[in-house]
């Protein structure tokens, strides 16, 4: 199999890198990364100058490793800015994410963000909050209200360099399964991607499953499985969010299938230890350091509440990491690879010289 492991450009990524080799497997978290602070210069602008901010985060979910550790960077930043945060987490419950919601409007908060989510369960209620005056930023939720900040990853960007990976992986005109919910804004806009891609490399689509729950990746298994039992002839898989992969990943090695290669979106320490490990099929992904993002919207929020974001939206630039790239630089963790790789670093992104910027 051939391998590529140069730098490539792909727009609006900050850097992507294609290594694809033969795969391996594994499990482990391994270890949990320290954050630093970096050290502000400059006075606090109204409302930070006056004791600790009220501040709602309400997430779809917490739940899996790169929300986790997205979680853990929101509130690492959250502490450094003196923001008092209130976490909510539905569990992948939309009526409970919408109660939630709900909750933090009249919990007197200066801002809320909410952490994706279906835009017909919140839409009515980000306009609630808005009409009352509040700041509502959103991450990966798509919305109308213009007053609103979204922030996101460059999902196009990203289903495009890991399905350049599989291309890699696979070649044209092979027979390709696929593991994707839809409804989720990031993984509306990776279908988008996908759908044109199944023409440009003339695969066919053998299958179409998956679902989103508080167990992603555990309740992902059995229905590749079965998927895999009736087209085991399928070269490659394509599961752009990480517990999805997991899922799909778990499947193929229980049918041992060791042809079928898996390719998915987003890098924690899990996933980093999956691709790593000995006779994983998962041989890419592609997404952005969690923790660094966590924390970049939590700066976003900031900026907004003192006037000075002055833009709608902001995007966060992300990398496309194969095992290749993870075993000849012999990386176990996100702490190695944010040193192999800095443009996992979104320092720059949404800071001011008054915000202490939390770094992993």
């Amino acid at each position: 199999m051939s391998r590529l492991t140069s730098v490539l450009t792909v727009p609006a990524l900050a850097l992507v890198l294609l290594a694809t080799a033969c795969s391996q497997s594994g499990g482990t978290t391994g270890p949990q990364a320290t954050s630093t602070v970096s050290q502000a210069t400059g006075p606090r602008p109204a409302p930070f100058d006056h004791g600790a901010v009220p501040v709602a985060l309400v997430r779809q979910s917490g739940a899996g490793d790169y929300f986790e550790q997205w979680g853990t960077g929101a509130k690492a930043q959250a502490k450094a800015l003196g923001i008092d945060l209130s976490v909510y987490d539905a569990q992948a419950d939309n009526a409970k994410q919408a109660t939630d919601l709900s909750t933090a409007i009249n919990s007197g908060v200066r801002a809320i963000i909410v952490d994706h989510g279906f835009p017909a369960t919140l839409e009515p209620l980000i306009d609630q909050a808005v009409d009352k005056g509040i700041t509502v930023v959103t991450y990966d939720v798509d919305t109308t209200n213009a007053k609103v900040v979204t922030t996101s990853q460059n999902d196009a960007d990203i289903a495009t360099a890991a399905i350049g990976a599989l291309a890699t992986a696979i070649g044209k005109n092979a027979p390709v399964g696929y593991v994707n919910v839809a409804g989720y804004a990031p993984l509306d806009r990776r279908d988008a991607v996908w759908q044109k891609a199944l023409g440009d490399n003339g695969w066919t689509q053998a299958f179409k499953v998956g679902k989103v729950t508080d167990s992603t990746a555990t309740d992902t298994v059995p229905l590749v499985s079965a998927a895999l039992t009736q087209h085991g002839e399928v070269k490659g898989i394509f599961a752009p969010y990480d517990e999805l992969a997991k899922g799909a990943t778990l499947a193929v090695q229980n049918k041992r299938l060791g042809s079928v290669k898996v390719v998915g979106a987003d890098i924690s320490n899990a996933d980093i230890q999956a691709i790593t490990a000995a006779d994983s099929p998962w041989v890419a992904t592609a997404g952005t350091d969690p923790s660094a993002v966590g924390a970049a919207v939590v700066r976003t929020a900031a900026l907004q509440l003192a006037g000075q974001l002055g833009k709608p939206s902001v995007q966060f630039p992300a990398v496309v990491v194969t095992r290749d790239l993870l075993v000849s630089k012999q990386i176990q963790n996100l702490d190695q690879l944010r040193a192999a790789v800095p443009a996992l670093a979104l320092g720059q992104v949404s800071a001011a010289d008054w915000i202490p910027v939390v770094a992993h």
